[in-house]
């Protein structure tokens, strides 16, 4: 019995053509390897992902700020500033990473940038960190 040839989508609709066996296509005789043939098989949509930071995430983060009544049409501009921020940051990052000829952003090249824009996180760096915090007993040190 002939194979049949799938009607709806999936990963054997999108060989129409020459026969394949083990990654490769065979063709008239040929073997080509990673020949692929007919649409991708998914395609990428661009969306706006500053949309992932909900209202309630943002409403969660006012109250840390100690915000108690938070009007209807203040979370877009919220999103907005988020996004410009995190771009300013991100520039100041890839600039970092290309810099050391590298395609892997480290904890280091965020710090710089922070501390570069004038924000620096406390705790991760060798200027802020204070190792003595904690003893190894497990109590803190006592003030005198």
């Amino acid at each position: 019995m002939p194979p049949t040839i799938p009607q709806r989508g999936g990963p054997g609709a999108m060989r129409r053509g020459p026969a394949s066996m083990g990654g490769k296509t065979v063709s008239g005789g040929k073997a080509r390897l990673g020949g692929k043939l007919g649409a991708k098989r998914h395609r990428r949509i661009i969306k706006d992902t500053i949309r992932g930071i909900t209202k309630p995430a943002i409403r969660r983060l006012a109250r840390r700020g100690g915000v108690k009544r938070i009007s209807a049409g203040i979370y877009e501009d919220i999103r907005g500033e988020i996004k410009a921020r995190l771009e300013l940051i991100i520039r100041d990052v890839v600039t970092y990473t290309e810099y050391r000829n590298a395609k892997t952003v480290t904890v280091k090249d965020v710090i710089f940038a922070l501390r570069r824009l004038g924000k620096p996180i406390y705790g991760f760096d060798p200027d802020t960190y204070h190792g003595d915090a904690k003893r190894p007993g497990g109590r803190a040190p006592a003030s005198d």
